[in-house]
C-alpha cells in the first residue's frame, strides 16, 4: 500500500506539470465514459432490472395468435373474453391470470370536467402483483360481477391532483360519465400498471392510469369469441414453466375451436412468455445498438488517450532509462505507469459521471414513448458502480500498450547526454501508435455507416406522403357517454352541432370529425362481405378492412382528395339505406378492374347494423397505423348514419392552430357544459409522435458517430503533428537538398491518408457485417446501401485530410539551419 501511494502522488504531481495533457485526456475519457454510463442507465433499467413487483420471473403475458391476424401484420392478438375466462378455470399451471381493457371516462362534477384513462382489470390483479392500496381496500371477488362494479381505485397522482391528497376520500362517491362510483382505495405512489408493459396503444391502455375499476362484462360479452380486447397476465406457480403454462392454454384453445361451427372461432393459438420480454418488446434492439455504439465512442477515446500516453512516454524516455539503472524492473515501471493511466480514467470517470447526470434526464426527455420504464431510468448506486468499473477497465486498456512500450528502453541511448534518441519515437512504438489510428478511423467509420444509414431511413420516412394534408390542423377528442348519449339521434345532434358552431369561428377554414385520427395510434379492423359474392369458407377467405365513421366535411378539412363518386352529403342523414366511402386501396383489392361505385358491403362489426350498403365514393388511401406501413383496405360510414360515441375535431385553421384551442372548447361547453375535450395537440404534434422512435434513434447515433469522428480527427492530427516534431531534423535536410512545399506537404500527407484509407477498408468491412443487425430499424433503405457506404467513406477521408493539413503546413516551415544546427 506504501508503493500504491507513492505511485499516486507521483501519478497527481505528473498530471498538474501536464496540464494540457491532463485536460486533453480528461475531457476524451469524460465523454466516452459519461456517454456509456448514461445508456447503460437506460439498459439496467429496461433490459436488467427486474419489473417491480414480487417475483417478477413468474409473471407472464398472454397473447392469441390467428394465421390471418399475421397475414395482416399483427403477430400477437388480444384475448377474446370467452378464451380468458376458459383458460382462468382450467390453467393449473397458473397462481391466476388477470385481464386488462382499456377504460375511458368524462369525470364530472365538483370543479372542471375532464377525461381520464384508466384501465378495467379482474379483481385479482392486485394480489396477483403482490401490491395492496395505500388508503382503503382492495377489490372484492364478487365486484367482477356485471352490475356490482360500480367501485374504483384511484393512482396516487390523480388522488393528488384531483382530491388534493385528501385521507378521507375513501368512501366518496366520483362520477365516471354520468355514473356514480364508489372510491374504495388509493394505490402508493409509484405504482401504475401496466405503466412500461409494452402494450399496444390500440388496446386503449394508457401507461399511468388514472384509476382502476373491475372489467365487468355483461353476459353477452363475456361469452363473446369475436371481440378481442383483453391483454392478460398470468402469474405461474413455484416451480412451473412457461412452456407447461402454454401447453395448458393451447389445450383449452383446442377444445374451445372443437365446441364452434363459424370459421372465426378456428385455428386461434396462444403464446406465453415472461412479462418482462413484453417490456423489452421491439426497443431492444435500438437499445443495443446504441450501447454499441457508445462503446465504439470509448474504445476511440481509448485509442486517443493511449496515443497521447506514448507520446508522453517518449519524453519519459530518460526518466524510465534512469529508473531502470538504480534496479527498478519491467514490473514495476509498468505499474507505475498503470496507476498512472487509472488514475487519469478515474478523474475521467468522475467527470463523466456528471455528465451522466445530466445526459439522462436528456435522454429521458428525448426517449419518453419511445423508452419502456422511462420512469424507472435514473443514476443510482448500480450505474455509478458501473462508471467505477468501467473507469478502471478503461485506464487499463488504454494504459497497458503505452506501459510495455516505455518500459524497454534503450539505455545505452536513453542515457547520453544530448542524445536525440532520448525524444525519439522507436520503429516499434510508431508502428503502435500508427495502429490505434487505423483503429479510431475504422471504429468511427463504423459508427458514420449506422448513422448514415439511420438517417436517410428517418429522411425517407418524413418524406412519406401520409395521403392527407396535416399542416395548420388542430385536433381534440370526445367521448359521449351512455348514461347521456345512448340514443344514436342525440349523438349525431350533438356532434352536428358541436362542427356548426366550430365551423363559424373566425380564423377556421373547416372543422371535420373522426372516430379514429390517422398516425393517432388506435385503429378498428371489421370483417366484411361484398353482395352477390360467396361468404367466407376459411380463415384466410375472411375480407376485412379497416372501418371509421366521418362527418361529412371530414375529407375537405385533412384533404383527402376524392377519386371517384362523392362524398357524404346532408342528404345522407335521411337515407334509410346505409351509404359508405372505400379508400384506393379497398378498390384495388376486393374490386380490381371494377367500378366500385354502386356496389353493396356488409360492414360486418359491432358499429353498425344497417346490413348492406351502397359504395358512394372512392377517396385516395391514407397511412392510418404508421408512415412505414402500407395502407389498408378502409370504409368509412357517415356519423350521421353511425354517430360513434367517439369522435376526435379536426380543425384547419386560417391563424396559428394552437390558438383556436380554447375557442374551440368554449363551443363544446355551450352545446354540453358537461363535456370534456382531451388530447388538445395540433396535427404536427401527433405527426411528430409517430415518427418520434426513429428521430430518437438516428439522432442519437448520429450524435455518438459525430463525436467518433471528432476523436477520430483529433487522432490523426495527434499523430501527425507529433511524427512533424520527431521528423523535424529529416524535413531540415530534405528543404536543404531542395525539396519543394509540395513535396513535404505529399510526404506529410501522404502518411496520414495511407493511415485513413487503411482504417476505412477495415471500417468497410466491418461495416457490412454489423449493419445487417439494423435492417429492422430502417425503412426503404438498404443495410448495405452503396450511397451511405461511399459518402461516409469520402466524409472521413475528407476530415482526414483536413487534421493532416495544419501539421503538414508546419513541416513545410521548417528552417534547414535550424534543424542541422540542432543536430
Amino acid at each position: 500500500m506504501r508503493t500504491l501511494w507513492q505511485d499516486l502522488r507521483y501519478g497527481l504531481r505528473a498530471m498538474r506539470k501536464s496540464p494540457g495533457f491532463t485536460a486533453v485526456a480528461v475531457v476524451a475519457l469524460a465523454l466516452g465514459i459519461g456517454a456509456n454510463t448514461a445508456i447503460f442507465s437506460v439498459v439496467d433499467a429496461v433490459l436488467l432490472r427486474p419489473l417491480p413487483f414480487a417475483e417478477p420471473g413468474r409473471l407472464a403475458a398472454i397473447w392469441q395468435t390467428h394465421p390471418f391476424g399475421k397475414k395482416l401484420g399483427y403477430e400477437h392478438l388480444p384475448a377474446a373474453p370467452a378464451d380468458f375466462y376458459a383458460w382462468r378455470q382450467s390453467a393449473d399451471a397458473f397462481e391466476g391470470l388477470t385481464a386488462l381493457a382499456g377504460g375511458n371516462w368524462n369525470v364530472t362534477g365538483g370543479q372542471e370536467p375532464e377525461r381520464i384513462s384508466g384501465a378495467r382489470v379482474s379483481t385479482n390483479m392486485l394480489a396477483l402483483l403482490r401490491a395492496r392500496p395505500a388508503l382503503g381496500r382492495d377489490f372484492a371477488p364478487d365486484e367482477e360481477t356485471f352490475g356490482k362494479n360500480r367501485v374504483v381505485i384511484l393512482s396516487h397522482g390523480f388522488w393528488q391532483r384531483r382530491f388534493g391528497g385528501d385521507p378521507a376520500v375513501v368512501g366518496r362517491q366520483i362520477a365516471l360519465d354520468g355514473n356514480s362510483f364508489q372510491i374504495v382505495g388509493v394505490m402508493p405512489q409509484g405504482f401504475s400498471f401496466p405503466r412500461g408493459m409494452g402494450i399496444d396503444p390500440a388496446l386503449g391502455l394508457d401507461e399511468d392510469p388514472a384509476l382502476w375499476t373491475p372489467l365487468a362484462l355483461p353476459p353477452g360479452e363475456a361469452i363473446s369469441r369475436g371481440n378481442h380486447f383483453l391483454a392478460a397476465v398470468g402469474r405461474l406457480k413455484p416451480g412451473a414453466t412457461f412452456a407447461q403454462g402454454l401447453a395448458q392454454l393451447a389445450a383449452v384453445e383446442q377444445r374451445l375451436a372443437e365446441k364452434t361451427s363459424s370459421i372465426e372461432g378456428k385455428d386461434w393459438n396462444v403464446t406465453v412468455g415472461p412479462l418482462h420480454e413484453q417490456v423489452v418488446g421491439k426497443s431492444r434492439r435500438a437499445i443495443l445498438l446504441l450501447l454499441g455504439a457508445v462503446a465504439f465512442v470509448l474504445l476511440i477515446a481509448c485509442a486517443n488517450v493511449a496515443n497521447l500516453l506514448l507520446a508522453r512516454a517518449n519524453a519519459r524516455t530518460k526518466e524510465i532509462a534512469i529508473r531502470t539503472a538504480l534496479g527498478a524492473n519491467r514490473r514495476r515501471i509498468v505499474r507505475q505507469l498503470l496507476t498512472e493511466s487509472v488514475l487519469l480514467a478515474l478523474v475521467g470517470g468522475t467527470l463523466g459521471a456528471l455528465l451522466t447526470t445530466w445526459g439522462v434526464d436528456a435522454l429521458v426527455a428525448m426517449g419518453a414513448g419511445n423508452i419502456p420504464r422511462a420512469s424507472e431510468v435514473g443514476v443510482d448506486a448500480r450505474v455509478l458502480g458501473f462508471t467505477l468499473f468501467v473507469s478502471l477497465a478503461t485506464g487499463v486498456v488504454f494504459g497497458l500498450a503505452p506501459a510495455l512500450t516505455a518500459s524497454r528502453p534503450d539505455l545505452n541511448e536513453s542515457l547520453k547526454e544530448g542524445s536525440r534518441a532520448a525524444g525519439a519515437s522507436g520503429p516499434r512504438r510508431q508502428r503502435v501508435r500508427s495502429a490505434l489510428v487505423v483503429s479510431e478511423v475504422a471504429l468511427a467509420l463504423v459508427l458514420l455507416v449506422g448513422a448514415g444509414l439511420l438517417l436517410k431511413s428517418f429522411a425517407r420516412l418524413q418524406n412519406v406522403r401520409p395521403g392527407f394534408d396535416y399542416k395548420n390542423v388542430l385536433t381534440m377528442k370526445m367521448f359521449l357517454p351512455d348514461a347521456r348519449y345512448r340514443e344514436e339521434g342525440k349523438r349525431a345532434r350533438f356532434y352536428e352541432e358541436v362542427l356548426e358552431r366550430v365551423k363559424n369561428l373566425p380564423g377556421v377554414e373547416s372543422v371535420g370529425g373522426v372516430s379514429q385520427l390517422p398516425l393517432g395510434g388506435s385503429e378498428e379492423i371489421d370483417g366484411l362481405t361484398i353482395e352477390g359474392r360467396p361468404r367466407a369458407e376459411s380463415a384466410d377467405a375472411i375480407m376485412t378492412a379497416a372501418l371509421r365513421v366521418v362527418s361529412p366535411d371530414y375529407f375537405k378539412t385533412l384533404r383527402i382528395p376524392l377519386l371517384a363518386g362523392r362524398y357524404f352529403s346532408e342528404q345522407d342523414a335521411a337515407n334509410s339505406q346505409g351509404v359508405m366511402i372505400v379508400d384506393e386501396t379497398f378498390a384495388r383489392r376486393y374490386f380490381p378492374g371494377e367500378d366500385p361505385v354502386g356496389k353493396r358491403v356488409d360492414e360486418q362489426g359491432s358499429l353498425t347494423e344497417k346490413g348492406y350498403m351502397t359504395v358512394v365514393g372512392v377517396v385516395a388511401s391514407v397511412r392510418h397505423a404508421s408512415l412505414d406501413a402500407e395502407p389498408k383496405p378502409t370504409m368509412y360510414l357517415s356519423s350521421r348514419q353511425s354517430p360513434w360515441h367517439t369522435m376526435v375535431l379536426a380543425v384547419r385553421a386560417k391563424v396559428e392552430p394552437a390558438s383556436l384551442a380554447a375557442a374551440v372548447r368554449r363551443e363544446v361547453a355551450a352545446v354540453d357544459p358537461d363535456q370534456p375535450v382531451s388530447d388538445v395537440q395540433t396535427y404536427e404534434q401527433v405527426f411528430a409522435r409517430a415518427v418520434a422512435p426513429q428521430r430518437f434513434n438516428s439522432t442519437l447515433l448520429a450524435a455518438f458517430a459525430a463525436l467518433a469522428m471528432l476523436l477520430a480527427a483529433v487522432g490523426i492530427y495527434g499523430v501527425i503533428a507529433y511524427t512533424v516534431t520527431q521528423r523535424a531534423h529529416e524535413m531540415g535536410v530534405r528543404i536543404a537538398l531542395g525539396a519543394r512545399t509540395s513535396d513535404i506537404l505529399r510526404l506529410v500527407v501522404g502518411q496520414a491518408m495511407s493511415l485513413t484509407m487503411i482504417g476505412v477498408g477495415l471500417g468497410l468491412v466491418a461495416s457490412f457485417a454489423l449493419t445487417r443487425t439494423m435492417s429492422g430499424l430502417l425503412f426503404e433503405v438498404s443495410a448495405s446501401d452503396p450511397a451511405v457506404f461511399a459518402s461516409v467513406a469520402l466524409l472521413l477521408g475528407a476530415v482526414a485530410l483536413a487534421a493532416s493539413i495544419i501539421p503538414a503546413r508546419r513541416a513545410t516551415k521548417v528552417d534547414p539551419a535550424v534543424a542541422l544546427r540542432y543536430e
